[in-house]
């Protein structure tokens, strides 16, 4: 992924609040800080008090695609790279290393998160320059790097002939309609909680992996990454008075 999201440090100083903005509402369980219009709309990616930088904004988007092929759940274990942590806000690069076990008659497998200025040099090795955002499944017979809109097999003479199937998930009406017809119908939507969880708990992992500069060992049925306490701190966060949950 190309995108950034990072800050060299928090924001200093303060500005005048906007009269529309209810800023303690808006902090929720963060911190009480001064109110800067670096924080919001969007900018709030950033900081670890409000996100998780470029991976937590994009990995729960490019990621689905491998999470939905491979019918990936939670991962064993999880490396980060990245430069040195900064204490409040996102690096500008990262990389992280998932392991996932076997998933029954599908064996373990490995997967890359890339984003900022790392690109992983198989690109290169491909001829795949050219893709800026995407996923690359890379098999025992060759590869396919697909985004949202376009796929590409490798190499692809050996797939000049190759007849995709038809589709067989269905559009989805959009994020809001979805949300919406769930709660009237009471039907599920096509990403629910079951799917969406594990997911976002593996892209978050991510990110704490590389804040405590340690390996994870994953437990997901206890939440606890076996062996580093450091974790802890950022799996099970402190809420500011008032806020508890």
């Amino acid at each position: 992924c190309a995108k950034n999201w990072s800050a060299d440090r928090l924001p200093q100083g303060s500005q005048l609040l906007p009269d529309h903005l209810d800023w303690d509402l808006w902090l929720g369980g963060a911190p009480m800080r001064p109110y800067h219009s670096e924080y919001l709309p969007g900018k709030w990616r950033r900081y670890w008090d409000f996100g998780s930088g470029t991976m937590g904004d994009m990995a729960c988007h490019y990621m689905d695609l491998p999470f939905w092929a491979l019918g990936l759940q939670f991962p064993q274990t999880v490396e980060a790279e990245g430069p040195p942590v900064r204490p409040g806000s996102a690096p500008d690069w990262l990389t992280v290393h998932y392991a996932f076990g076997p998933r029954g008659d599908q064996p373990p497998v490995r997967l890359t998160w890339s984003d900022g200025g790392a690109r992983p040099s198989v690109l290169a090795e491909l001829g795949l320059d050219d893709w800026s955002d995407g996923v690359l499944f890379i098999g025992d017979g060759g590869a396919l790097v697909s985004n949202y809109t376009d796929y590409l097999l490798l190499p692809e003479e050996k797939f000049a002939d190759f007849e995709p199937p038809e589709p067989s998930i269905p559009d989805s009406i959009g994020h809001y309609a979805e949300w919406i017809s769930a709660c009237k119908t009471r039907e599920g939507t096509s990403c629910d909680f079951s799917y969406a969880g594990p997911l976002t708990e593996s892209v978050l992992l991510g990110v704490v992996a590389y804040r405590t500069g340690r390996r994870l060992d994953w437990k997901a049925d206890s939440l606890q990454a076996i062996g580093n306490p450091e974790a802890d701190g950022l799996i099970h966060r402190a809420y500011r008075p008032g806020w508890e949950v």
